[in-house]
């Protein structure tokens, strides 16, 4: 159980930082904004359905990396031929996630916390890793400075959970500070054959 004081402190960082982030970055926005309505047409924004606190949904907000390039039958084409250059530039630098700052104005995420996976995994996690949802989602978390997408889905979780036991500003601090530097060396952006990771499937039995 978190104490009522960290939950305190934690928003009301997350809530100035984020709007403070928001408007700074204003600018940068408005050019990504026009760089993927010119490259990858609309919608700017990429809508989807994560798991929150508690496992209640929400509607994530990134901005759009991937294109509409279907085949011949009118189906959408795997991801690795939907994700150009603009696409991976901004998945690389995580520009594609800054929209999420929206999420956390919201009380829908927070700066730091366990990224917030697809709500269809809900019901597949176990009851350990089912503890992840004990906190608001992050923009980043301990898993993502600790090997980003390039770790398996049980690494993530144990690092995930960890995280819900020993959770302090302090580590979230330095959560922060990790991530700048992961973002800056480009490390861990996919997972070795995929674009990004593999879907998570469930726990072998």
């Amino acid at each position: 159980m978190q104490p009522s004081s960290y939950k305190i402190c934690k928003r009301t960082f997350d809530l100035i930082a984020s709007t403070v982030l928001l408007v700074f970055l204003s600018p940068l926005l408005i050019i990504i904004g026009i760089v993927v309505f010119w490259f990858l047409g609309r919608p700017v924004l990429f809508r989807q359905s994560r798991s929150g606190l508690n496992g209640e949904p929400f509607e994530i907000l990134k901005f759009r990396s991937m294109s509409d390039e279907r085949d011949l039958d009118g189906n959408l084409l795997a991801d690795q031929f939907r994700l150009g250059t603009v696409g991976r530039w901004l998945r690389e630098l995580s520009l594609d996630e800054l929209p999420s700052l929206i999420n956390v104005v919201r009380g829908e995420m927070s700066l730091v916390g366990p990224r917030p996976l697809l709500a269809e995994y809900r019901d597949l996690y176990s009851n350990e890793q089912r503890r992840r949802l004990e906190v608001l989602p992050g923009v980043t978390g301990w898993a993502q400075v600790n090997g980003r997408n390039n770790v398996s889905w049980k690494k993530k979780f144990d690092l995930d959970v960890w995280y819900v036991n020993n959770c302090s500003l302090w580590l979230d601090l330095k959560i922060m500070f990790l991530t700048v530097m992961t973002v800056i060396r480009r490390e861990g952006v996919n997972k070795t054959g995929f674009v990004t990771t593999d879907k998570f499937t469930g726990n072998e039995k």
